[in-house]
């Protein structure tokens, strides 16, 4: 892959990880504040809900930084844009779409097919 490509990457991988860190920062200042008290079950109920969700995007988030922070280490090692599974590159426009993919869309294809297949 071209030095120029890699540095794009590079940079808007660590500009994401930076955005994810700081919400996250800001999810953990929220969780920390003081209870507040619901005379309403409903809005208890309605903020219980909100809660939960709020932390089902923060887990998801919490496993793209990991996924950012594997395709940073591959930027540093040389394998950044090398499939995993042919060892053929993965497309450019893969990974302006995907950043953190570690397969080319031939093989992560065939793998999600297999997965179907096998109802996993």
């Amino acid at each position: 892959m071209e030095k120029e490509h890699l540095e794009y990457f590079r940079n808007y991988l660590t500009d994401r990880l930076n955005e994810l860190a700081s919400s996250a920062d800001d999810t953990v200042t929220g969780m920390t504040t003081p209870k507040e008290t619901f005379p309403d079950p409903t809005d208890r109920a309605s903020h219980e809900s909100d809660r939960n969700f709020m932390l089902r995007i923060r887990d998801r988030e919490h496993k793209l930084i990991k996924k950012i922070k594997e395709a940073l280490e591959r930027i540093d090692n040389g394998t950044f844009g090398i499939c995993e599974s042919c060892e053929e590159d993965i497309s450019i426009d893969r990974l302006k779409a995907r950043p953190v993919a570690t397969q080319c869309i031939e093989c992560k294809t065939k793998d999600e097919a297999l997965e179907k297949a096998l109802g996993v």
